[in-house]
């Protein structure tokens, strides 16, 4: 069972992220970058897609308090590891802040609105005075398709025509009925990956409710709990495991975590629901380990049509994972995994993408309290009617029309959050 495909796309899609992968990735390319670079530098340019530069730009860079493209990229420059792909940045320290800070404050490190259609595109140059070094990431975080030293391409290694939908493994093996056929049976053994999930996941969520972390939406639920004015229930409980992990995450914390497609977020929110989940039901240790699992190839089967980068906010994608799991739990089968689905893109789809950043933890409780809701009444028998809006009959063909709305009417959206935040005054 090791081998099967599911395992596969587990492996590809769950991978141990440092800080928000957007800033992380940029770091990365710099550090990449700076490995054919010896010596100073005095110039280091960003080129990034519209959807990176808005999940980069407001969100904590791990390790530091601070925020900023231009100095993610000059602490990968001068301390990024750049074998450690997004946990490149482990191990910074002061004085490297200190002088990464000082390229941004110099004007060595800047950043510019890259000239391309791809949704995820990251360039970084590394400049001496008379050499320098390019580095190109494409469609995934880690995905470096160029490598260019004093005009000669050293490197076009990565996929250059990858994109999420068409990776090696194949996704449309991928649909809610072959998903849970594959929970049900596989050996839960093997789902090592999907265990490392639940304990990153989990402790980076109990770091958030400990410690004060950005706008502090999972703690204060919970000490809203301890005074009596929120109910102990499994609503409370997971908004404020999954909502404390984004503070933590957001805020720039050096825990790592485990990312699904691409995202911290979107791992941290298909995962800690389902965790407080089982706490409050019982749930023995394999269940929880084949819910989550459930959790996780859900947020995947659906991110590999709406994509790696939206206008639409992800954590939407993961919570309907979660959803699924919280069902599972719940005794559910296919019917009612389903009906969590239907009611869960019938509720929060629209939820708009302004880019990584604090509030973020906000639509993660937010979410996760949907997910919660959507799952019990899906354990009930209750699903929105297909009669409802763009919900069909088919909960697959519900994902494509949530799909559509994501990729194909919102770029207007994007366009102008975008603008609105790069003509802030930072």
């Amino acid at each position: 069972m090791d081998t099967h495909p599911f395992i596969q796309i587990l492996r590809s899609e769950l991978v141990v992220a440092l800080g928000c992968t957007e800033p992380v990735a940029i770091a990365l390319a710099a550090a990449k970058a700076r490995t054919y670079m010896p010596g100073h530098i005095d110039k280091i340019t960003v080129k990034a897609s519209a959807g990176i530069i808005k999940n980069a730009l407001a969100v904590g860079i791990p390790g530091t308090k601070l925020t900023g493209i231009d100095l993610a990229a000059a602490l990968g420059a001068i301390a990024g590891q750049a074998e450690k792909q997004l946990e490149v940045l482990a191990g910074i320290k002061s004085e490297d802040i200190t002088t990464a800070q000082t390229m941004v404050e110099q004007g060595v490190s800047v950043f510019q609105l890259a000239d391309t259609t791809k949704k995820l595109y990251i360039e970084v140059i590394v400049e001496s005075e008379q050499r320098y070094a390019k580095v190109v990431i494409t469609d995934n975080h880690t995905n470096i398709t160029l490598i260019e030293v004093d005009g000669q391409v050293v490197d076009t290694g990565g996929c250059a025509n990858a994109s999420f939908k068409s990776s090696k493994e194949d996704r449309n093996e991928l649909t809610i009925d072959t998903i849970v056929d594959f929970v049900n049976t596989v050996n839960h053994d093997d789902l090592h990956l999907v265990k490392q999930s639940i304990e990153l996941n989990h402790k980076a969520g109990l770091d958030g409710l400990a410690h004060a972390y950005g706008l502090e939406v999972g703690k204060t639920i919970k000490e809203n709990v301890a005074i009596g004015i929120l109910s102990d229930d499994l609503t409370s409980h997971a908004m404020a495991l999954a909502a404390a992990g984004s503070d933590a995450r957001m805020a720039g914390s050096s825990m790592p975590v485990m990312a699904n497609s691409g995202s911290g977020n979107q791992g941290i929110a298909a995962t800690n629901p389902v965790i407080a989940a089982a706490e409050k039901l019982g749930s023995s240790e394999e269940q929880l380990i084949r819910a989550v699992a459930l959790s996780h190839l859900v947020t995947i089967h659906i991110k590999s049509k709406f994509g790696r980068l939206s206008a639409l906010c992800g954590v939407t994608v993961s919570a309907t994972g979660a959803s699924c799991g919280i069902a599972y739990l719940l005794g559910g089968g296919k019917k009612e995994i389903k009906a969590a689905i239907q009611n869960m893109l019938g509720n929060v789809t629209g939820m708009m993408c302004d880019g990584a950043k604090g509030g973020c933890a906000m639509k993660v409780a937010t979410c996760t309290s949907a997910a919660v809701q959507s799952a019990l009444l899906a354990s009930k028998g209750m699903s929105i009617s297909s009669t409802n809006g763009f919900i069909e009959e088919d909960a697959e063909k519900t994902i494509d029309n949530f799909c559509r709305i994501g990729n194909e009417a919102t770029s207007e959206i994007d366009k102008l959050v975008l603008e609105m935040m790069m003509n802030k005054n930072r």
